[in-house]
């Protein structure tokens, strides 16, 4: 009889115990999902859209200066403006802020290491998804709109391709501009193709079907805007077109369409409060142009 009371003992000593362990345990998570609850929630209430600028290469985070003060002269709500730089230790470097009740703020992201080379699009598109992660967990934006001049183009296609799956349940992507964007590096014909196009080809099916795309080419030449060739710029239909929502391209031609001067042209200003900007916060309107391909 004693040893069976000291065994009924010993069971239910085991049994508090687990008990005590799982209550131990239940505790955190249960806080955990309180938290990721309360994070889902306001992610999914959020107004915020931001438009997230990369610049090119030798380029750094202040390159868009000139055209958001461009784009803030034209707007009735202004935009506030948060500028972010990657150092090659991986320290992020901000200047400016967003503004409370700033639903379409732009934000800015350069790097110290801003050379050219398909090995650093890779590295800097790496960088760029570490800054996104600190976006996503400093701001509650379920959607938002990227814009890449020249070699930025090529970073954000390698992230779409790469990194975008890691949110695409939770956050969408609504629209792409890129702006002198050299999909083919210096080759002007794709029976050239270099490695890095080649790769945007093999891994395009990544790229999200609801996508707008606009690939806009500047010419100061007949066939180049004095840096990247017109037929490098096109190559993007042979990553976007048929795998996008839509696919635009479109050419701005006569002053500054010289590839530096591109972020600076009136015509690129327009561009993109026509289609980057939400209907709210665009300037006047102007008609449509270019030719669109699904």
């Amino acid at each position: 009889m004693k040893k069976m009371t000291n065994t009924t003992l010993h069971s239910r000593i085991v049994l508090i115990t687990l008990m005590a362990i799982l209550i131990l345990m239940a505790i955190p998570a249960y806080f955990w999902m309180k938290d990721t609850n309360k994070y889902l929630a306001a992610q999914h209430n959020s107004r915020m859209s931001p438009i997230i600028m990369v610049p090119g290469s030798s380029a750094t985070q202040n390159r868009f200066n000139p055209l958001i003060r461009k784009i803030n002269e034209d707007s009735s709500k202004k935009h506030s403006v948060l500028r972010l730089e990657v150092k090659n230790n991986g320290k992020i470097v901000s200047q400016g802020w967003i503004n409370r009740g700033d639903n379409e703020p732009i934000i800015v992201i350069g790097f110290e290491n801003n050379h050219d080379g398909y090995q650093n699009i890779k590295k800097q598109a790496k960088m760029v998804n570490q800054v996104f992660e600190r976006l996503t967990d400093e701001y509650n934006f379920n959607n938002f709109k990227a814009f890449g001049h020249s070699n930025g183009g090529l970073v954000w296609t390698y992230w779409l391709e790469h990194y975008y799956s890691n949110y695409e349940d939770a956050i969408t992507i609504k629209s792409l501009m890129t702006l002198g964007t050299p999909y083919n590096f210096a080759e002007s014909s794709v029976s050239h193709p270099t490695q890095m196009f080649s790769d945007f080809v093999k891994y395009r099916y990544r790229i999200p079907k609801n996508l707008l795309v606009y690939s806009v080419a500047g010419t100061e030449t007949y066939n180049s805007d004095g840096l990247v060739p017109e037929g490098s710029v096109d190559a993007g239909k042979y990553i976007y077109q048929k795998q996008v929502a839509h696919y635009t391209s479109m050419t701005v031609t006569g002053k500054d369409a010289q590839h530096s001067n591109l972020p600076q042209n009136k015509q690129i200003v327009r561009l993109i409060e026509e289609y980057l900007l939400d209907p709210a916060d665009n300037g006047a309107p102007q008609n449509k142009r270019g030719s669109t391909q699904n």
